[in-house]
């Protein structure tokens, strides 16, 4: 294997979120073994998405997920958590990348040199398996979530600040997987 197959791909999902974590994901693709069809995860179908992750699970040379929590998110607040979720998934990994591309324009310290690439999740397949298997993670982490904080909703909104999530916040308070560092639970805190 060379050198120029370990890049890592790196995506986070859940930061617009008002509750639950940050999830993170890094997958080295095997280049012998493409996958067709990945994209943003945004831009892909729930049932398509299921595919794809199992498709990544499988060919991937290496693959990882991680996690901040909402309490880390209200302590080192939500770019500093979705960067500690990267870095996280990054470590993880069972083969240290040679060379990592994340999404966006901000980049987790790394022990290899790390590159920034804006709509890299659309545009880069290792960053867009990577967007895949964070989306999937978290969306699972928030129907666990709506079992053990059942009335707010968490499986159908993933913690977003939909109507029925702030008036479930509203008539219940806050949980302890709500963000009070974001302004609509820190504003019913006061």
């Amino acid at each position: 294997m060379n050198s120029q197959t370990l890049v890592a791909g790196v995506d986070e999902a859940g930061r617009g979120p008002l509750a639950g974590p940050v999830a993170a994901a890094a997958v080295i693709l095997d280049p012998k073994r493409p996958i067709s069809g990945l994209d943003d995860s945004k831009r892909i179908t729930p049932h398509r998405r299921e595919i794809l992750e199992r498709e990544i699970l499988d060919r991937a040379m290496a693959c990882a997920v991680a996690f901040a929590t909402a309490q880390e998110i209200d302590c080192i607040n939500i770019l500093q958590a979705s960067l500690l979720a990267m870095k996280r998934a990054v470590e993880r990994l069972g083969i240290a990348p040679r060379h990592t591309l994340v999404d966006g324009n901000r980049c987790p310290e790394l022990a290899c040199p790390v590159e920034a690439v804006v709509g890299g999740d659309a545009s880069i397949p290792a960053i867009s398996a990577a967007s895949i298997l964070a989306k999937l993670a978290r969306d699972r982490e928030m129907l666990l979530l709506d079992g053990l904080f059942p009335g707010y909703g968490f499986a159908r909104h993933k913690g977003y600040p939909t109507r029925e999530h702030l008036a479930a916040l509203r008539e219940l308070g806050p949980c302890e997987q709500h963000r009070r560092s974001f302004r609509p639970v820190r504003e019913l805190l006061r």
